[in-house]
């Protein structure tokens, strides 16, 4: 794998937030002798919490640059990219970010990386590339944007929801433990003054309401972090779980670790509710791959598929010893190879169509 390239891409215009405004990404690329024909790219999008880093951090014992390095060695070219609100892009104050302006700031992200490819103007001496077959897998909340990005723009060829669902994202606690509760954000009400459509169970409820990142620490400094049990699977090493869980929780000690967003957007809070992306998934045509892990917040991987009424191309898979947060699995490359394959597949069948 080459030296991963930097960008920034100006979205000032194409977010319309008022303000001046960046995405950041990194670009990962094989040899140009070892790209893939047909030519996938392949765009990456962390969910809430994390930067575009999940995607090429690599764990104790590792080596190689990650899912993104792993991909790359197959042949395709890795984009991964923090939205809006994420990571290295710009954080707007206060609520000024929602589905449809961070879907905007992706899809704008999504043109200017793939015109410097087809140009041949991303590094010098790499060729153009030319009919690539782009994708777009979001991991958790990311799974939400790209959902909602690819519903309102039809930017990808191929879309992998992982770990994100499109009918009810339920945050699942170890079990004996009582759920947590979550407000169900009527998507579109002002975040400053939100309409809560099941107040009235979440006062009701025995386990912790979890709002935000206040009301998270608090139940983590009461008992196990209420995402540990969902979040890791038993075998990931102890010390990597606690700085993640920290990080989560907002009670880091020093630096956040590589994978994690110091910045989260509150518009967030909406993938919780039932059907926060109902219409965009049904709308949804191309073939989309529904990928979890074992202990995940997608209550029924094999219901998922009713979501996507009008796709009818639809692969779910379900990783063995995985939780949520797919890249720090054992059983990692065996989710990685399962992505793999399905892209290769949409590319596959794209160029049969192209050619008949």
């Amino acid at each position: 794998m080459r030296e991963p390239i930097e960008i920034e891409v100006d979205v000032t215009e194409a977010a319309g937030l008022g303000i001046p405004a960046h995405t950041a990404v990194t670009v990962f690329v094989p040899e140009a002798g070892a790209l893939a024909d047909p030519p996938v790219v392949c765009f990456a999008f962390p969910g809430g919490g994390y930067c575009r880093r999940y995607f090429s951090f690599d764990m104790p014992g590792s080596s190689g640059g990650g899912q993104a390095g792993w991909h790359v060695d197959r042949g395709w070219i890795i984009v991964a990219c923090d939205h809006l609100g994420f990571g290295d892009s710009t954080v707007p104050d206060g609520n000024a970010l929602n589905y449809d302006n961070v879907a905007l700031g992706n899809r704008a992200t999504v043109e200017a990386v793939m015109a410097k490819l087809e140009s041949g103007t991303l590094i010098d001496g790499y060729p153009a590339v030319l009919g690539a077959t782009k994708l777009g897998i979001g991991q958790s909340m990311g799974g939400c944007f790209t959902i909602v990005l690819q519903g309102h723009h039809g930017t990808f060829d191929g879309i992998a929801s992982l770990g994100y669902s499109g009918i009810h994202t339920v945050v699942p606690t170890r079990p004996g433990a009582p759920p947590a509760a979550w407000p169900w954000v009527f998507r579109g009400s002002d975040l400053d003054n939100p309409k809560i459509m099941n107040q009235q169970a979440i006062g009701a409820a025995a386990g912790p309401a979890l709002a935000g990142p206040e009301s998270l620490s608090d139940a983590a400094s009461a008992g196990e972090h209420p995402f540990a049990w969902s979040f890791h699977y038993d075998d990931v090493p102890a010390d990597i779980v606690a700085a993640d869980m920290a990080a989560s929780s907002g009670a880091a000690d020093g630096p956040l670790p590589r994978w994690r967003s110091a910045a989260i957007p509150p518009c967030g809070i909406y993938m919780v509710a039932p059907g926060t992306v109902a219409t965009e998934a049904a709308s949804i045509t191309v073939p989309v791959l529904i990928a979890t892990g074992e202990r995940d917040v997608v209550p029924n991987p094999w219901m998922e598929p009713t979501a996507f009424k009008s796709a009818t191309d639809i692969t779910v898979f379900v990783c063995a010893r995985m939780g949520h947060m797919h890249n720090f699995a054992g059983t990692r490359h065996q989710f990685w190879e399962r992505i793999h394959t399905w892209g290769t597949a949409v590319a596959s069948m794209r160029a049969l169509r192209r050619g008949a």
